[in-house]
């Protein structure tokens, strides 16, 4: 059995020349430089549920906005932010 963590597979990624976001809930977001990942996007959503609840297209649509534009912006590798919307159970 492999045991491959995201970091890994990030770094892996951007060794190509391909920047690389990942999205984590808060309750992990100290693993992000812990790991050493090169950009991610912290969400306020539940354990599981990083884009949002299911059939909320708007909010999976604002995280993967977020998550394009910290792929455009960020300018030093380790770059962490916070979408400070909380997580809603039903979508609008």
């Amino acid at each position: 059995m492999c045991h491959v963590s995201v970091g890994h597979v990030a770094r892996a990624i951007e060794g190509s020349d391909v920047p690389t976001v990942t999205i984590m809930t808060k309750a992990f977001s100290h693993r992000a430089t812990e790991m050493m990942l090169p950009r991610t996007l912290v969400v306020r959503h539940l354990l599981g549920r990083p884009m949002g609840a299911a059939h909320d297209v708007e909010r999976q649509a604002r995280v993967l906005d977020a998550a394009l534009a910290l792929a455009e912006s960020a300018t030093t590798v380790g770059t962490v932010v916070e979408l400070p919307d909380p997580y809603r159970p039903t979508p609008r």
